[in-house]
């Protein structure tokens, strides 16, 4: 069921249509009309600009969240997305307490070069990622340069209903983005589930 992605010292593996199109389509009305989207302002060269995507930062009490300087403390689960975490949990063998909800409206809503390495995530964090709405590219990058100065790109288109697992040293070797693109007009809403570590953990 899961396909294993090549990319070396990484853990990344998609099920393409994990959900069937109904039930996807059905969740991602749901929660495009239900989570109480937010423009966060975010530190970019500099400066703080708005977020170029609707966000909202869900999860159990006490796993508050820190990006770009601010911190973020968690809206209550929807009931759509309890379950919808128990599912997750179950396919990804993992346990998850919160889940980033982006919303972009269209291809000119992106998300940059990045790792998610913050250390309430812990050394080697179990990432998954559910993807509702228009496929988007994924594209994945190593954090480190090759002898010759490059870093070669990989690309993963992300379907509808598709869930996505990273694991591993996939962050500590390598960076992902959520390019800009003209082709796609329509919303797309992702749902990465984490797990904060809590001084108690």
């Amino acid at each position: 069921m899961w396909q294993t992605l090549p990319l070396p010292g990484a853990e990344l593996a998609l099920i393409p249509h994990w959900l069937a199109a109904d039930e996807a389509d059905a969740l991602l009305a749901q929660l495009s009309a239900t989570i109480r989207w937010e423009q966060h302002r975010i530190r970019m060269f500099g400066r703080e600009v708005d977020s170029p995507r609707l966000s909202c930062w869900i999860g159990d009490p006490g796993t508050s969240y820190v990006y770009s300087r601010t911190r973020f403390e968690p809206h209550p689960w929807p009931d759509a997305l309890r379950e919808l975490r128990r599912r997750v949990e179950h396919a990804c063998g993992a346990q998850f307490n919160s889940v980033l909800a982006n919303l972009y409206r269209d291809g000119s809503d992106a998300m940059g070069w990045h790792s998610d390495d913050e250390p309430e995530l812990g050394v080697a964090p179990v990432i998954a990622s559910v993807s509702l709405g228009a496929q988007r590219r994924f594209v994945l990058r190593p954090r480190q340069r090759d002898e010759r100065g490059m870093r070669a790109r990989s690309t993963l288109p992300l379907p509808h209903g598709s869930l996505l697992r990273m694991a591993g040293a996939t962050q500590q070797l390598y960076q992902h983005a959520l390019p800009r693109t003209t082709r796609v007009t329509q919303p797309r809403l992702n749902l990465t589930f984490r797990r904060i570590v809590r001084p108690e953990s």
